[in-house]
């Protein structure tokens, strides 16, 4: 029997893995869908074999697989010299832990926190670390939305008291991070996207499917889709209104400039007669 061990960690932003890559000297350029597995202990590229390994993605995530925790602190000092993202601690709230044993002995088995395989195969492996640094990729978005519907809300209450004060800049800053959640979920976490190996590996598909239903992938998906084109509904009102404003303001300023411009000329008449 073999017990594998995965921790997953989200940091504070997307992680550029070529630019990695050339910091530490590699050839090889990586995929959007393929992440950079390390050996932790030397900073290279990590084999089947070794015991402890990193998987590093894009979508701004690791996975440390069978690490301690002073494995783990190491590491990430390490990796700070070449990744400004990781200077920022990875984010501890947004953490996923599971468990891969291999016993032939034992019943197959996919549950939130373990699975139970019967015999090893390296793509079990690449799958976990695959579902929890999605898993925890999102929880990090999730937040993310849950804080700009908090800002909106502030906005909303305003608009009750009748005051509307959001000029153009943080609008254009608010619809940003909307876009941006939609974005990120779809082509960085690639929540609807399939690990290749699964189309040809029958075991390797069933543990795909198993853990991305345990995990809601798709519901949280949904569920962000949702809230941002909520959001963005949100501020194309905001938008309207403010336009609205600026648009009676100006007409009150022509209005009050015809004005002028009579009373002038009454003045005027006034001043001949």
């Amino acid at each position: 029997m073999a017990t594998y061990s995965f921790n997953a960690y989200a940091f504070g932003g997307e992680l550029d893995l070529n630019r990695l890559a050339a910091a530490l000297e590699f050839s090889r350029r990586f995929g959007w869908e393929e992440p950079m597995r390390l050996n932790p202990m030397t900073m290279g590229l990590a084999l089947e074999n070794d015991v402890e390994r990193v998987y590093l993605y894009y979508f701004g995530c690791v996975v440390f697989l069978n690490c301690s925790n002073d494995i783990t602190a190491r590491f990430l000092d390490s990796l700070k010299q070449f990744a400004d993202v990781v200077k920022i601690p990875p984010q501890l709230a947004y953490r996923e832990e599971y468990q891969l044993e291999i016993d032939a002995d034992r019943e197959a088995a996919i549950t939130n926190d373990y699975a139970v395989m019967q015999t090893y195969n390296q793509a079990f492996i690449d799958i976990v670390c695959f579902v929890i640094a999605k898993s925890v990729a999102l929880e990090r978005i999730e937040d993310r939305v849950d804080a700009v519907f908090d800002e909106v809300e502030v906005l909303i209450a305003n608009l009750g008291e009748g005051k509307l004060e959001l000029p153009d800049r943080l609008m254009a800053k608010l619809a940003s991070s909307i876009l941006g959640f939609k974005y990120t979920s779809i082509a960085h976490i690639m929540v609807l996207d399939k690990p290749d190996i699964t189309w040809a590996d029958p075991e390797a598909d069933r543990l795909y499917l198993t853990m991305a239903r345990l995990f809601e992938l798709g519901p949280r998906y949904q569920e962000i889709k949702h809230k941002s084109e909520t959001l963005l509904d949100m501020t194309d009102v905001f938008s309207s209104l403010s336009h609205a404003r600026r648009s009676a303001r100006l007409e009150w300023i022509i209005i009050v400039l015809i004005a002028i411009e009579i009373i002038l000329y009454l003045l005027e008449m006034v001043q001949r007669r």
